[in-house]
């Protein structure tokens, strides 16, 4: 394979999944991954799209074995990795795993400097389908030639894996990343708050032009189900997400969600502008007084739209055609994917208005003719 990753088509739409993160930290063991993945499959986020199912920080013993190997933590994986990968394998879903590019894990775990192609190895025969690659403990060091070092690793490994780059956006690895790994994080952390949120969606306006099939900008997990928002907040994370062609990785317990949350992250047809073939992310084309729209090209000529109400009340926001690119009269059906309800053939435009930190999305139809 060597390294023009944009081309095996390993991700050649944003992967979606779950990782442990978020809701669990370093509180992971072999029944939760397990149960996760049982559970992808009980609450039909299978079906939905939902396919990864990723350990983050915390699975690790403290040191490497004789051999010089990582192995999972005895007391965490009695029946270790690659048994939790074979459940999950049968269960019709992938694995992930974690590492650090760096000395240690960000929780002081052994991590992976100087032995990229041991990992990788390591990581092939134990049946991974997915790594994220973390950036702890790299002072002095280059991600650039680090993590094409991973990416010469995973091909030598002779397994299709996905490498999912988190150096948090230091060194605008949208800039050299496309051509090493799949995705590459955008930001910082995200939070489980409305204010941590917002603070990502800005670092994302700008980056639209480096994003595409199998190259994806990732602006962090979701935090979705996790108890922080607002159930409208979590519709406008899992929107605006879905606009940028983000990489969905749940990061709620899935075990024990409510219907409400699960509704939401299986949205189908929210779900299929995240997934669309073209790739494209959305740019925001309008941002005032609280208020944005932002503007998603699709396969076939049609549009996404999503119109942001980041103010503390509600307000009447309004895309217009001439927005899309379009001369004015022009006539266009509408579609509310929250509902999944037609809005009808109109002209010039649409407003609608929407409650404070919700969002709405739209889907504009391509032209008739």
């Amino acid at each position: 394979m060597g390294l023009g990753k944009p081309d095996d088509g390993l991700a050649a739409t944003p992967p979606m999944g779950w990782n442990s993160w978020n809701r669990f930290g370093t509180k992971v063991d072999e029944a939760l991954v397990r149960e996760t993945a049982e559970a992808i499959v009980a609450t039909g986020m299978r079906e939905a799209g939902y396919r990864y199912v990723v350990i983050d920080d915390g699975w690790e013993a403290g040191e490497r074995d004789a051999h010089g190997d990582l192995v999972a933590d005895p007391a965490k994986f009695p029946h270790g990795i690659r048994a939790v990968a074979d459940h999950v394998h049968a269960l019709d879903l992938r694995f992930g795993i974690y590492t650090d590019a760096g000395t240690n894990t960000c929780q002081g775990l052994p991590a992976s400097l100087g032995y990229e192609f041991r990992d990788a190895r390591r990581f092939a025969e134990w049946g991974v389908d997915y790594v994220k690659v973390d950036w702890c403990h790299t002072n002095g060091l280059g991600p650039r030639a680090l993590y094409a070092k991973w990416a010469l690793a995973i091909a030598a490994a002779e397994r299709p894996i996905v490498l999912s780059i988190c150096e948090w956006g230091r060194s605008r690895p949208w800039e050299w990343a496309p051509s090493v790994g799949h995705l590459w994080r955008t930001c910082w952390d995200i939070q489980d708050t409305w204010a941590s949120l917002t603070g990502v969606l800005d670092r994302q306006a700008g980056l639209y032009s480096y994003a595409g099939p199998s190259h994806w900008n990732d602006p962090d997990m979701l935090e979705i189900g996790n108890g922080g928002m607002t159930a409208l907040e979590y519709r406008t994370h899992l929107g605006l997400w879905a606009m940028l062609a983000a990489p969905l990785m749940a990061g709620n317990d899935l075990r024990t969600m409510t219907d409400e949350t699960r509704a939401l992250l299986s949205a189908p047809e929210v779900l299929a502008i995240d997934q669309d073939p073209l790739g494209r992310q959305a740019r925001r084309v309008r941002a005032s007084d609280g208020a944005e729209v932002w503007v998603r090209d699709l396969a076939g000529g049609a549009q996404a739209v999503a119109l942001a109400n980041r103010d503390d009340c509600a307000r009447e926001i309004a895309v217009e055609w001439t927005d899309l690119g379009l001369p004015a009269g022009t006539i266009r059906g509408v579609r509310d994917l929250w509902l999944r309800e037609d809005v009808g053939h109109l002209r010039d435009g649409h407003a609608i208005s929407v409650p404070p930190h919700d969002t709405a999305l739209l889907r504009i139809a391509a032209p008739l003719g």
